[in-house]
């Protein structure tokens, strides 16, 4: 990890970019292409957030599989994604609180080794209580990684915010459409036992935090000065910062409510309405998960650019029109409506969750944890709550009513202007 060691110095240097620096610093001056964002870094934790969220999918990938091995109902396909999305988000927030006050470099391969066990695990489980386990396990190194990692991707940010999160957050956007591709290609025909061979990319995830790890441990001493002036306040009362976040809530409620509804049960709506096979299905979900990936590289830097607030309106209410027509499309324009769906409503997370660390200034890791764990719990009680309706109902029947989620993107009005004015800046 020796790429890491070389990006010391230039972020050390950033993190304090807003304060007149000494001439007689130049030995520690960054890149040449900017001056203030240490893109190694940034690459680093975005390939590790590939790592583990490419693994998570696998898991939601392999549904159609475990459901007719272990011969599941589609309420227990939603407690699978139940117990993994919740292990995955009620840490989150604390985690993110207590590294606030004292941050853990190393924990960051801590928590790949638990996704490492649960992966291991899911590999070989013979029973469906031991496939809930497995989801835990999963879903606890997840908790580990969002808020620590987030942290990384703010240090390394040298101020463009928005811009280091959907770096970071593509990673994981890339790992997530890789997932059920991987899967398609080489679990489906080989049976469960093969899962275990994903467990290289948690080792080489492990071997990648931990070079981040020593960054981060050589680092986080120049966090705090930025911490503190970030801190400085942003104008808004108690009462405006809670209602803001309360908005911001409903927003990440009605956008993981839905995506629930295509994660976890999108292939099962293909091959049923449509007859397709379960590896063409999956094939339909990467293209969705890569517009997903798409969306979310081009959502950060578009905030940093014309506001956060017009991208998270855009983000949730603009995708309305599209979700209302898929449960009437045919083949052809289903695959064209998911890559559209998929594009406008990922572009808003990165948004949301910097609009809101410029609410709470100097609490990035709880923010961080509190948004990530909400909308992982929220994804975990839509799949189980959708996966009850099917039962009961149809998949066609739970596209019909998530279609009207996104129209709660209308309460984005309500969001206060918390922005400092860009003026042709690049900072978020």
């Amino acid at each position: 990890m020796r790429t890491m060691n070389s990006a010391q110095n230039p972020v050390a240097s950033v993190t304090d970019a807003t304060l007149p620096t000494p001439a007689s610093t130049p030995a520690a001056a960054p890149p040449a292409s900017d001056p203030s964002t240490a893109f190694k870094v940034l690459g680093a934790i975005s390939v590790a957030h590939l790592m583990n969220d490419m693994i998570q999918s696998i898991l939601l990938a392999i549904y159609p599989m475990l459901k007719a091995s272990f011969s599941l109902s589609f309420a227990q396909i939603g407690m699978i994604t139940l117990v993994y999305q919740l292990a995955a988000s009620l840490l989150q927030p604390f985690i993110g609180f207590y590294t606030d006050r004292h941050p853990k470099p190393y924990s960051l391969p801590v928590g790949m080794g638990f996704t490492l066990v649960g992966l291991l695990l899911l590999s070989v489980a013979p029973s469906f209580g031991w496939l809930l386990v497995a989801a835990v396990l999963v879903g606890t190194g997840s908790s580990v990684f969002h808020p620590e990692s987030s942290r990384v991707a703010r240090m390394a940010s040298g101020g463009r915010h928005g811009l280091a999160q959907s770096l970071f957050q593509v990673g994981g956007n890339v790992g997530s459409a890789l997932g059920p591709l991987l899967a398609a290609l080489f679990i489906i025909p080989h049976g469960q036992g093969s899962v275990a061979w994903f467990s290289l990319a948690a080792l080489f995830g492990i071997v990648v935090l931990t070079g981040i790890g020593r960054w981060y441990s050589a680092n986080r001493v120049r966090l705090k000065p930025r911490a503190r002036r970030d801190g400085a306040g942003n104008g808004l009362s108690r009462n405006q910062v809670l209602g803001a976040l309360t908005v911001l809530g409903v927003l990440v409620f009605s956008k993981y409510f839905y995506l629930a509804s295509l994660n976890s049960y999108f292939t099962f709506y293909l091959i049923g309405k449509f007859g397709l096979s379960v590896r063409e299905a999956q094939l339909y979900l990467f293209l969705f998960l890569a517009a997903v990936a798409v969306g979310t590289v081009v959502g950060g830097p578009i905030g940093d650019r014309v506001g956060r607030k017009i991208v998270i309106w855009v983000s949730i209410l603009g995708v309305a029109p599209f979700t209302l027509m898929l449960p009437y499309a045919n083949l052809f324009w289903t695959g064209a409506l998911v890559v559209v769906i998929g594009m406008v409503l990922a572009s808003a997370f990165s948004a949301i969750v910097v609009y809101a660390q410029e609410l709470v200034p100097g609490k990035v890791g709880m923010i961080a944890g509190l948004f990530f764990g909400f909308a992982f719990g929220m994804g975990g009680v839509g799949a189980a709550a959708l996966g009850k309706l099917a039962d009961a109902t149809s998949l066609g029947h739970v596209y019909q009513v998530c279609a009207y989620l996104p129209l709660l993107g209308v309460v984005a009005i309500l969001l206060p202007n918390v922005e400092k004015p860009r003026a042709g800046s690049t900072r978020g």
